[in-house]
């Protein structure tokens, strides 16, 4: 027990430099960044839904699933440990109205356990939290390039959980976490002389912010069979709006670009003096969320739900960089999913018991460039392939979506992402039937 308790706690710090999802996204230039989706593989291949919760699964969505039952199936022995890993393969279209790309990104998207503890349960885990990750130009009217933009960094967040069974149909939990990384953004702007020639030094900016702040979210499920066959299930989550500490540092300098490579040679520099302006070190803000969920399914077979999400982006401030074109206003996503068992218990049938999921979500980002609103749409389909014992699968899940659009000289990003994962059971506390 203690040596695969420490083999994960190893596999998890090891991994922190890793948890840092990338992205390719332009609209990562606002804010921190593209915010990631908390939640696994199994989540995500439902549209994101995540009101379903058991005993064989991590929901890291809401602190209330770490608590539950005990397993009848194991004469009411206590829940097996859970443990999960999950990464993902993204495949990025960008078009504009009059030029296109496409780019591709691999990650590790999270880490985590989760621990019975009687009527309790704990959870532990890391995960991206935002990523940055764009290169962008502007020109003028001439065509001539004025500007290049490029950024990198992100948010990774560390939480620990705690769920606690009130009655057989009802369970609460809290989780904390503490949200450290740091972003950097890049700013070239380029000079020409009377005739239209590129002057050959030109002038860069670099702003870096290291932030780091706590966060807090509360979670409710309730689950009732309200026929033989029938289970009504019910969830809510709240996280509270929180400030982040950012210590900032901005630096200007006079560069000379190679034009066959394009890597950037120093000439001189200098370090703005950010604390007479007060920005040396800021707070930034993080908007409150809330979820409501609701579903109904037939236990161990079947369930189908819709979940809705009001994000406050509105509240989200940062003084250290403001940008003219783009305002937040307050986010949603609706979220309709569900999953198809053939027979769980066919233990000599590998097929009937693969889980079929399947969802879509519809999101206003709550982001607004150039007048436009940007809005997000994604349909998902995955499977959960049983390996080993105690009902642990691998979650293969796949989804297609658009964000964007080509209006007001914007971006629309077609995209397809491919995941992974294992959901991993063991029972480090079985009792001994003989002595």
């Amino acid at each position: 027990m203690t040596k695969k308790f420490l083999i994960l706690i190893a596999v998890v710090f090891s991994s922190l430099s890793f948890a840092q999802q990338g992205s390719s996204s332009p609209y990562s230039f606002y804010g921190i960044g593209s915010l990631k989706f908390k939640g696994t593989v199994e989540n995500q291949s439902m549209g994101g839904l995540s009101v379903y919760s058991d005993s064989i699964h991590i929901n890291l969505r809401n602190p209330a699933s770490y608590a539950g039952e005990n397993l009848k199936s194991f004469n009411s022995e206590s829940r097996p440990i859970k443990y999960t890993v999950g990464g993902s393969h993204m495949n990025l279209k960008l078009n504009s109205s009059s030029q296109s790309d496409e780019t591709n990104s691999s990650s590790v998207d999270y880490l985590a356990i989760s621990i019975p503890l009687g009527k309790f349960g704990a959870g532990f885990g890391l995960l991206p939290f935002s990523s940055v990750g764009y290169k962008l130009q502007s020109s003028g009217d001439d065509n001539v390039l004025d500007y290049k933009y490029r950024g990198e960094g992100g948010l990774n967040k560390v939480f620990l959980g705690l769920g606690y069974q009130l009655s057989n149909d009802f369970r609460v939990g809290v989780d904390v976490s503490y949200n450290f990384g740091s972003i950097t953004n890049t700013n070239i702007a380029f000079g020409y002389n009377d005739q239209g020639e590129l002057l050959q030094y030109q002038s860069r900016e670099v702003n870096r912010s290291d932030l780091g702040g706590l966060t807090y979210n509360f979670g409710a499920i309730y689950s009732k069979l309200i026929k033989s066959n029938l289970e009504l299930t019910a969830s809510a989550t709240y996280t509270l709006k929180s400030e982040l500490n950012s210590t900032n540092q901005r630096e200007f300098s006079t560069i000379v670009i190679d034009p066959t490579t394009q890597q950037e040679f120093v000439i001189n520099s200098s370090e703005v003096n950010l604390l007479s302006t007060n920005l040396e070190t800021t707070q930034m803000t993080l908007p409150s969320k809330m979820t409501f969920g609701l579903g109904v399914g037939a236990p161990r077979k079947w369930f189908a739900g819709v979940e809705y999400t009001f994000l406050k982006s509105s509240q989200f401030s940062n003084r250290l960089l403001t940008i003219q074109n783009a305002s937040y206003e307050d986010a949603t996503t609706l979220a309709l999913g569900g999953f198809y068992i053939p027979k769980y218990d066919s233990f000599n049938r590998f097929w009937k018991r693969i889980v079929y999921r399947a969802g879509l979500r519809f999101e206003d980002t709550g982001l607004r460039v150039n007048t436009e609103d940007i809005k997000e749409f994604g349909i998902s389909f995955g499977v959960g392939l049983p390996v080993g014992r105690i009902f642990s699968n691998a979650n293969l899940g796949f989804e297609i979506g658009k964000r964007g659009t080509k209006s007001a000289n914007l971006v629309e990003e077609n995209f397809i992402k491919f995941q992974l994962s294992l959901s991993l059971n063991d029972r480090w506390f079985e009792k001994r039937k003989f002595n």
